[in-house]
């Protein structure tokens, strides 16, 4: 609602400072339409470097989405622990949330040139069981995120919105964990697509309505959505979930503090994220045991 979401800004502006990677003029269209978008982060050298290390990754641990969803997987994976903690993309997030940072966690969105696979209408904030509207979700393209790619496209000022109800589809070429899908009528002329060129990233509230379309392109679409939060932000829906205090400090102690991993696939690290996934999965699936199970086998 308005009033929730001035609340949020209110906090915020308390600790605003001097913009450190975004423009007055990017924040201010962040705050009117619940996302910004292109920021650069990587050179073209360095895209290349950071989608190699995702493909690496994927010849070396054989099923790697049905390892780690995409979820928390800076635990596992020193190169993502960099991504998350990369000085330019926490300034960005700064200019939004303000100098105290935890990560939340890690998605993968991967797109085969050709697949039918797609995001359907949603907002994040349907299932994450997360009490404040300071959330920002950093989306950062390895590859090539064109319109053709089936980029990201957003509602304007639908962050300033309520929380929608959503229906569970399952559908398989959903990429989202339930295959949710908002139960409101979008008209898609109202949409604004945000194609990204690798190297660039985009970012969004937790609230606000975004989808993206099928890969047409002759070049896979990767994409990780890092999410970031305050540490002011609760999880009302499970006791003991954690997040990583990546930049400033944390006053309020509602997260357990998580480690990045000391190498690729630590076993410790392997420990610590198993335990957590089982909670953060049944945060998203809550309520429905049945799903629960479903998702596990």
């Amino acid at each position: 609602s308005n009033d929730e979401f001035s609340l949020a800004m209110s906090e915020l502006e308390n600790q605003k400072k001097m913009t450190k990677h975004l423009s007055e003029k990017q924040i201010n269209s962040y705050n009117r339409n619940g996302f910004v978008g292109p920021v650069k982060i990587f050179s073209n050298l360095e895209v290349v470097s950071e989608r190699r290390k995702f493909e690496v990754y994927e010849e070396n641990n054989e099923g790697w989405y049905e390892l780690s969803k995409g979820q928390k997987l800076y635990l596992l994976q020193t190169w993502v622990a960099s991504l998350v903690s990369n000085a330019k993309i926490l300034d960005a997030v700064e200019d939004i949330l303000g100098e105290d940072i935890m990560c939340w966690g890690t998605s993968l969105f991967v797109k085969e040139p050709g697949a039918k696979a797609y995001v359907s209408w949603h907002q994040d904030s349907t299932y994450w069981g997360l009490s404040s509207l300071n959330v920002v979700t950093a989306w950062i393209a390895l590859s090539p995120a064109s319109i053709e790619a089936g980029c990201m496209k957003f509602l304007p000022g639908s962050h300033r919105w309520d929380q929608s109800p959503h229906h569970d589809t399952l559908n398989p070429d959903n990429l989202l964990t339930r295959g949710q899908e908002i139960l409101r009528d979008i008209a898609e002329e109202d949409a604004v697509l945000l194609p990204l060129k690798p190297g660039e990233m985009s970012l969004h509230n937790i609230r606000t309505i975004h989808s993206s379309g099928p890969n047409k392109s002759s070049d896979r679409r990767i994409g990780i959505a890092i999410r970031y939060l305050t540490p002011q932000v609760r999880q009302l829906n499970a006791e003991g979930d954690s997040a990583w205090l990546v930049r400033g400090s944390d006053r309020f102690g509602y997260f357990h503090h998580e480690s990045p991993p000391a190498k690729d696939m630590d076993p410790a690290a392997l420990k610590q994220h198993a335990r957590i996934m089982e909670l953060r999965q049944g945060v998203l699936y809550r309520n429905d045991k049945d799903k629960l199970l479903r998702h596990k086998n």
